[in-house]
């Protein structure tokens, strides 16, 4: 790797955290309770995918692994975001929607973040997974439902 890389690198991923602060800073002022999710979906490995799905390994939720012990951001996706959608049930009670939030600069997943929200959602994890990117005017973030 040379030092050019080494060093874009750094830079994308400086700006990447930036971009989740802004998102994470435009959900909390909607009224949103986010928090960072640090769970991943196990064995999305290329290979897997690539089988017919009754061929695929199980699959279930565990913990995100660190990469090279420098990322606090691991989970897929990288924020669970709840409020309470209707009040004053019986006894007191709330129903909350619960979605998840990725954020991608230029808006597009891979094969495999896109078969992972196929999971998270199929499995009823989430109820909705927003994609936010930004906008074509300075400090837009734009939101998208996966579907």
């Amino acid at each position: 790797m040379t030092e050019e890389n080494r060093l874009r690198g750094k830079k994308a991923r400086i700006a990447g955290q930036r971009f989740e602060l802004k998102v994470r800073n435009d959900l909390e002022n909607a009224g949103w309770i986010v928090d960072r999710w640090s769970n991943n979906v196990s064995d999305f490995s290329e290979e897997n995918i690539n089988l017919p799905p009754e061929e695929r390994k199980d699959r279930k939720l565990i913990p995100a692994k660190s990469f090279m012990g420098r990322s606090r951001t691991n989970g897929f996706p990288d924020f669970i975001c709840f409020k309470k959608a209707i009040r004053g049930l019986p006894n007191n009670k709330f129903l909350y929607e619960v979605l998840g939030v990725e954020c991608k600069s230029n808006g597009y997943l891979d094969k495999i973040e896109k078969e992972k929200c196929r999971w998270l959602l199929n499995n009823n994890i989430f109820s909705k997974i927003l994609i936010a990117k930004k906008g074509k005017k300075r400090g837009k973030i734009i939101y998208t439902e996966f579907k």
